[in-house]
């Protein structure tokens, strides 16, 4: 399982660790992932992802999972947040 957030692409970055004497030795930045249940209005379930906390503060601004997911570009979102978008704005489409 690779450390990438599904709904916004975050990854690990690599740094430095620059200490007093200005010795430089590689760090890693990870992302706070977490796996969070998000409950979809459209389909009338709850969608479990592995999504960095940033990403859930952007989800709860933007107004819910369903709406995060129609406005994001499709090339930062993975194949399961993909398929999910698709079948959301499907379900919206019927709708109306």
């Amino acid at each position: 399982m690779s450390r990438r957030c599904e709904l916004t692409g975050k990854a690990v970055l690599v740094g430095n660790n620059v200490s007093h004497a200005n010795n430089k030795t590689k760090r890693v930045f990870r992302p706070n992932l977490q796996v969070i249940s998000l409950d979809s209005e459209a389909l009338g379930q709850s969608v479990s992802l592995r999504i960095s906390m940033n990403a859930l503060r952007s989800v709860d601004k933007i107004g819910g999972i369903d709406a995060f997911l129609l406005k994001a570009k499709d090339d930062v979102l993975s194949a399961r947040a993909l398929k999910l978008k698709r079948s959301i704005a499907k379900k919206l489409a019927n709708a109306a």
